[in-house]
């Protein structure tokens, strides 16, 4: 196995351990693909969220941009919910799981088909 299949077996194990969610590997692979080589890097890798300039990001970078959803309080509300799954006390948010568990929120599978 590749690193790139390490950190998506990582990935999988977070998703079911942390957020008690069955993942879908094939996706789980394409939005890990997605993020780019940011899952290589140790600060890039993980989304802080403590720091609201991060989650903005996430937000245009990711939600409007990527998945071409309108910015609105409910994208917001979906991050926070998303980061409350994971546990606020969970130092290690891994970017690609934060950005499966949003694609599946909303329903934004096709955007990797």
């Amino acid at each position: 196995m590749g690193k790139r299949d390490d950190l998506i077996a990582k990935y999988a194990t977070d998703l079911r351990e942390k957020l008690g969610v069955t993942p879908d590997l094939a996706l789980l692979t394409k939005v890990t693909i997605g993020v780019g080589p940011a899952i290589y890097s140790a600060d890039a890798e993980t989304v802080a969220a403590s720091d609201q300039s991060e989650l903005d990001r996430v937000k245009a970078s990711f939600l409007v941009k990527k998945l071409g959803l309108k910015d609105g309080p409910d994208l917001d509300a979906a991050i926070a919910k998303v980061v409350e799954a994971y546990g606020k006390s969970e130092r290690n948010k891994y970017r690609a799981v934060v950005y499966y568990m949003l694609t599946k929120h909303f329903g934004k599978e096709s955007v990797y088909a």
